[in-house]
């Protein structure tokens, strides 16, 4: 072999060994620790926000807490065998979680932090996980019990969500108080019905050349409720990464929000923050319940079999949307290495079976999104909270 021959093998090997190296390095990339912060990424869709809302001098999203985040913690908060939740433990944990956060003495004087008698209380749950992971029972209501306990009428007390059918299925008529308002925008998710939603006040965006370019905000939070109590679930998602605070007050309070995301595309990187920040949906979400007593880490926002469910067993406290999200992409994230499957920040085309859902469902290391956890930095970005996780101070309860 003459010397440009052995020069350019080893140029070759060396050629390989690198693009190895670089496919290694793509892989943990993939993996890499949620700590490494990416740039707020240019190119986005234009987002063209419509509302005649003023912000409140202090608007309840980050609220008075930026960055702080109480989590409370009980082994006997659920029988993880049946799945069931115990409602004398959850109860002590909503005490313990609502004076942590406020400093207060009392747990009727953390909840007067935030509500007084003369306010018009919204309960954003989350239905889309039935049967096996929506806001429990347990958890809304001792919410209600907790306001009702301060001074708020029963009949000043609603209880949302976007769809009748989904609150039809979860049915919290029988754990509530009668006289609670339990209402949805529309009828089911065909968006048939636009009666509820506000048509004044709106995000307006041309994502994929759709015929309907208009999100409109629930009427009911717009026109009717003076403050908002958002309590979302621990749960992946197809398209957004995770889904949490951020997600369900945005996407449960806007309509025709399943647009963003299709044909293996997600614009919900942009759009979630902003629908969460458009007023008044800003400024009377007040407070942040994370209902993580139970969990999905693969198929989410849908939990219709345990193939996916776990069992953080806490409840998170806030009234930062961010930092608590910034937190639950961890929780995703570590369960699914536990799993040995998929990182929620793979980019990868080759995991991308595009709407495939039942490969989805099938196989927790398929995607048909391309996944968008930055949605949670994104929306620090718009002032609704801190996404460094070194600036976010968790205090940690056991019961």
């Amino acid at each position: 072999m003459d010397r440009r021959a052995f020069v350019r093998l080893l140029a070759a090997a060396a050629s390989a060994k690198a693009a190895a190296g670089l496919d290694v390095a793509a892989k943990e990339r993939s993996r890499a620790p949620l700590a490494a912060r990416p740039q707020i990424r240019t190119g986005l869709p234009p987002l063209k926000v419509v509302s005649r809302y003023s912000p409140a001098a202090a608007p309840g999203m980050p609220g008075p807490y930026p960055g702080q985040v109480v989590a409370v913690k009980a082994d006997k908060s659920v029988d993880i065998s049946t799945g069931a939740a115990n409602d004398a433990v959850v109860r002590e944990m909503m005490a313990q979680g609502m004076r942590a956060l406020t400093g207060a003495g009392t747990t009727a004087d953390a909840w007067r932090r935030f509500f007084t008698p003369s306010d018009v209380v919204g309960i954003k749950v989350n239905c889309g996980g039935y049967p096996y992971c929506v806001s429990a029972y347990e958890i809304v209501a001792e919410t209600v019990r907790q306001l009702m306990g301060i001074g708020v009428p029963v009949s000043q007390i609603y209880l949302y969500e976007r769809f009748q059918n989904q609150l039809d299925e979860v049915n919290y008529a029988p754990h509530l108080p009668e006289g609670v308002q339990i209402v949805a925008a529309e009828r089911a998710n065909r968006y048939s019905d636009n009666s509820g939603y506000d048509p004044e006040t709106y995000l307006e965006a041309n994502l994929f050349g759709e015929e309907d370019t208009r999100s409109n905000m629930i009427r009911l939070v717009s026109k009717r409720l003076t403050k908002i109590i958002n309590i979302p679930n621990m749960k992946d998602h197809g398209a957004t990464g995770a889904t949490g605070c951020l997600k369900n007050i945005a996407y449960g309070s806007f309509s025709n929000v399943a647009r963003t995301h299709q044909r293996g595309k997600s614009h919900t990187y942009s759009v979630v923050g902003t629908l969460a920040s458009i007023e008044p949906l800003r400024s009377r979400t007040v407070l942040q319940i994370m209902d993580g007593l139970r969990g999905v880490w693969h198929g989410g926002p849908f939990a219709r079999t345990t193939k996916y469910v776990f069992y953080p067993r806490q409840i998170m406290f806030g009234t930062d949307p961010v930092a608590i999200d910034r937190l639950l992409l961890d929780i995703i994230e570590n369960k699914r290495r536990e799993q040995g499957v998929l990182s929620i920040w793979d980019r990868s085309p080759s995991s991308l079976k595009m709407d495939d859902t039942r490969a989805r469902d099938a196989d927790p290391n398929v995607n048909i999104i391309i996944r968008e956890p930055g949605h949670v930095e994104y929306a620090s970005s718009l002032g609704l909270g801190v996404y460094d996780r070194a600036r976010i101070k968790v205090q940690d309860v056991t019961v």
